[in-house]
Order: structure tokens, then sequence, then C-alpha cells
């Protein structure tokens, strides 16, 4: 019976991001049946900062990562022994997503969702025609995922500026099924989560599209990956613990997790694989243990992530 073991705990603790989850999961599930067995993983979500807390504390071996990790999250690392592998694993769009008795919100500019979400709105936008002048004078009430969590942080710094800021009053949680019911019951609403929430969830959700400038673009497949989808497309993590590296069966599914091979079981989530040769680079990093960021941190590389691994490989 094949299991994940991390040393000397028996167990392979995983937490983080909400957004991230399901792949893990997935990924899980599906590698126990290929070796005709169970895994032993405990997968937390305590979103992405959250998980981080505990990663660089030693208690989680592997975080989920809807960001890349931050310099002060190195630090911590640092202070606590703690050796990393950052791996990409897929795109994700963060969607935006209104009640489906909403009949007038199918596209907000970037400058829209700045009225908004920043930090200003705070007690001030609360009705629809606010943010637009033609649409009714009707409550508006924003559901969004909680300050641990990397979507936030993504989110926050895309649209507003600037990580974590952002207007308080509005519904929050880690757990991104909890936005979806949430929306889904509240005609005034309007949130964001990751696309695969949105594709989980298409018959309760209605999708609103995005315009950057270049006009109003919905999150799909294509558009995540060729990068039209922006500001909101962004690539996934997972970081793994050099120790746990170290243990022949979490070596083993975690080269499982990132094979080309998954990228149907990907799609199937409603996550955006890599062309096969960016997991094939990502592979080839995990193999040789190559450890430390180079998506986050201080010296944070800039360009395409097939041409940042290209050039640290």
């Amino acid at each position: 019976m094949g299991s994940l073991v991390a040393c000397g705990a028996g167990t392979t603790n995983i937490d983080g991001s909400s957004t991230v989850f399901p792949i893990t999961e997935a990924m899980v599930e599906d590698w126990g049946d290929s070796i005709g067995g169970s895994a032993r993983v405990v997968i937390g979500i305590s979103g992405t900062g959250g998980g981080f807390k505990k990663f660089c504390a030693g208690d989680a071996d592997i975080n989920d990562a809807s960001r890349p990790i931050k310099a002060s999250e190195v630090l911590k690392c640092a202070e606590g022994g703690i050796e990393f592998i950052e791996l990409p694993v897929a795109l994700d769009g963060l969607t935006l997503g209104v009640n489906p008795d909403n009949d007038f919100v199918s596209c907000l500019t970037i400058e829209e969702l700045y009225t908004m979400w920043a930090p200003e709105a705070e007690g001030v936008i609360d009705r629809w025609n606010q943010v637009r002048a033609d649409w009714p004078d009707e409550k508006l009430r924003l559901y969004g995922p909680g300050v641990d969590s990397g979507s936030f942080d993504y989110f926050t710094e895309t649209i507003n500026g600037e990580a974590q800021s952002s207007r308080g009053d509005f519904t929050s949680s880690e757990r991104d099924n909890v936005l979806v019911r949430g929306i889904a019951g509240d005609r005034g609403s309007l949130g964001y989560f990751g696309y695969s929430y949105f594709v989980e969830n298409r018959d309760i959700l209605k999708m609103v599209a995005v315009d950057s400038g270049n006009g109003c673009i919905k999150p799909t497949d294509e558009t995540i990956n060729d990068g039209t989808y922006t500001p909101l497309s962004r690539p996934l993590f997972i970081y793994v613990s050099k120790k746990a590296w170290e243990e022949p069966d979490v070596k083993d599914f975690i080269s499982y997790f990132v094979s080309y091979d998954r990228a149907e079981l990907l799609r199937d989530l409603g996550f955006v694989p890599f062309p096969e040769r960016v997991h094939d680079l990502v592979l080839d990093r995990f193999q040789r243990g190559l450890s430390g960021t180079i998506f986050g941190g201080e010296n944070r590389q800039h360009g395409t992530v097939e041409e940042i691994l290209a050039a640290n490989q």
C-alpha cells in the first residue's frame, strides 16, 4: 500500500490556498489510485498567508499558494530553518461573479473595480448607480477572500495598486465556496474568486467580463493562457519543504503532481495547465531540488513563467 510519509511524522501536512486546494485534493486522490492505495495526507485551508505562517514554522510540509511568497515570508522561513522548493503548477484567472438575477452588469472596467474596492469606498460606495450612473439605484454588497488569502493579495495589488489595500466592509471568507453561496443568494452581490469555483458553480452564478483597455474579456482556458484576460490571470504555486523533498514518497507524489500528464485533470477541475515545456521545466526543477524563490521575495523576476523558469534552471 503506497502512502505519502513526511519525515518522522507519518503524515504529510499540506496547507494554504483555498484556490489551489481542489488541485491538491484531486492530485492526492489520483495518485493514491495510481499506486493502488491511499496517500496519508492532511490538507488544510488557511489561505496562502496563513499557510505560509505554518509552513515557515515547520508545521506544514507543503504550502498551496495563489501568489508567490513574499519577502517577509522568505525571511520567516529562513529564521525557521525552512528551505523550500517553489513550483508553479497551473494558471488561474480571478473571476468576477454576480447573482444570476442581475441583468445589468456584464462587464466592469479596472477603474470601476477600483471605485468599488478602494479603501476610500468604505461606507461610501454602496449603491450600483454610484459605480455607473445608468445602473439601478440598488444596494451593492461585496464578497471577497479573507486577508490571509493570496487571491486577496493579488486582487488588491492589481486593482488598488497595493497588496492588502482594500475597503474592509465586505463579506469575507478564506473558503471560496462560502463566497459562491453568498453571491448566489444575494441579488445585489458582486465578488471574486478562482476561475475553477465559477466553472464548478456556473449554474448558480453569472460571470462578469473585465475591460482593462482592450474591450470586455471573460476568463476562459484560452484567454487565461494567452494573457488576454488581463490583469487578473496569474500562476498558482506549491511550496515544498526541502526536508519533505528528501522523502522518496513525497518526491514521487510531487513529481506526479507537476507532470504534464496531469494536464487533463487540471482542465477537468477548471484550471489551465501550462504548455508541456513549462511542466517539464517545473519537474526538472523539483527533481534537482532547486531551492529558493524566483517568482517572489525581494528579487522577484519578471517575464512569462516559462522565461523565468528557463533562465533559472
